[in-house]
């Protein structure tokens, strides 16, 4: 089934979020009947019943799947969740929101996946993009939902998107024009069945990629599935100027987006603009304020261990306190206790603090059990001397007490900005 096919159609959208409401405009603007469920009975869907989106929310009913041609599915909802699963017993077809996008925009796509980096270097290569002239939106897990666009957006303007493993679960035909890889490290080991999995499902993005496009992939990889040129990128890559943003993984995020701007034809001045301009990313090692020789960073997007890691060794030689935990992923918090030098110390907060706590007491890490986000920033306030470094790096999801990492990271700068 193709766009054009759309119109007269019956399209279930699963999971009624930003994503979910994109598509279900995008597939109204296509003629489709279109039909809404969310699991969540509090979901706001007055937008949609107002443009004519037949709504249902709370419990899951396989009778929503009566004469329905089409499934689209948020990034949120699992591939396995009953209504999906039911779908593919139907044999009725079943797209991820990105695909829908994909399907309906005839735009060049630059993508970017990986485990950590996806959202910085999202945002730079549009600076770029921007910094030559280009008319670009940046979308997918960052800004607007890839779907959103269609019918919004000029025909030959570049569409930067960032494709978290969610999106790539259900994939027939989306293959970017330049698809970049920044890295692969453990994650959302509580959504898949083991590591290779993951990666699995990660590769997808390169598999339908044709002898026309690019794979931009750390050097050393090895192959990518699909047809496309691959070009490496590594941090010591000599650049056209040094990244404005710190940390060795700022390099590596900024190396990645200088071999995709230049495969997208960018000049390296502009390139050069860029990376001496571009600030970084909210939630992600962001600073929010010196109190009393103290710096407060705000780095609520690290969401798994190897993210965490990455934003203390950032920010040494300073002495760091850590507020650590939330909704665990199912990988070990070895690695993250390894990460801290003597003098640091840890704050514990959400479902995860136990496990973590574990962790820590064999690497001999100092720690406070705070149990929430306001005891472990007024904890780590009072232990902080001037030159020390006051961090939000959970390695966790959010999601046992915030609704998302956002959230959290806003929560942080509100109880610094209130010191």
């Amino acid at each position: 089934m193709s766009g054009p096919d759309l119109a007269g159609r019956r399209v279930l959208v699963v999971g009624l979020a930003r994503a979910g409401e994109g598509a279900a405009h995008a597939l109204l603007e296509q003629g489709a009947t279109v039909i809404g469920f969310d699991r969540n009975a509090s979901v706001d869907a007055r937008r949609l019943r107002a443009s004519g989106v037949e709504v249902h929310l709370g419990d899951e009913e396989d009778t929503l799947l009566q004469g329905i041609d089409l499934v689209v599915k948020s990034p949120g909802v699992r591939a396995d969740t009953p209504l999906v699963s039911a779908a593919h017993e139907r044999g009725i077809p079943v797209w991820d929101e990105l695909e829908l996008g994909a399907r309906l925009l005839a735009n060049p796509i630059l993508a970017v996946t990986g485990t950590n980096g996806k959202t910085t270097t999202t945002a730079l290569l549009g600076e770029m993009l921007r910094a030559d002239g280009r008319r670009v939106e940046v979308a997918g897990n960052i800004g607007r939902a890839l779907s959103s666009l269609v019918g919004a957006i000029e025909p030959n303007a570049w569409i930067v998107c960032e494709v978290g493993v969610f999106q790539l679960d259900e994939m027939e035909v989306f293959h970017p024009r330049i698809a970049v890889l920044v890295n692969l490290e453990p994650d959302h080991l509580d959504r898949y069945d083991d590591f290779a999995a993951y990666v699995e499902t990660k590769l997808r993005m390169f598999s339908l990629q044709t002898e026309d496009d690019v794979a931009v992939v750390p050097r050393g990889f090895g192959s990518v599935p699909g047809a496309a040129r691959v070009l490496e990128f590594a941090a010591d890559d000599p650049l056209p100027a040094e990244p404005s943003i710190p940390g060795a993984h700022n390099r590596e995020n900024a190396a990645a987006a200088t071999v995709a701007a230049r495969a997208a034809g960018v000049s390296d001045q502009a390139i050069a603009r860029a990376l001496r301009s571009f600030p970084g990313v909210a939630h992600r090692i962001e600073e929010i304020r010196t109190v009393s020789g103290v710096r407060y960073v705000n780095d609520s997007k690290a969401t798994n261990v190897a993210a965490a890691v990455r934003a203390l060794d950032a920010l040494r030689p300073a002495a760091l306190h850590v507020v650590l935990g939330g909704r665990g992923k199912n990988e070990s918090y070895a690695p993250l206790a390894d990460a801290f030098r003597e003098g640091d110390r840890a704050y514990l907060i959400g479902e995860a603090a136990e496990e973590i706590a574990a962790a820590l007491d064999g690497a001999g890490v100092v720690y406070v059990a705070a149990n929430d986000l306001d005891t472990a920033l007024a904890e780590a306030a009072s232990a902080a001397s001037a030159g020390d470094v006051v961090l939000l790096s959970p390695a966790c999801a959010s999601f046992d007490q915030f609704r998302d990492f956002e959230a959290r990271g806003d929560a942080f700068r509100k109880l610094v900005e209130a010191l």
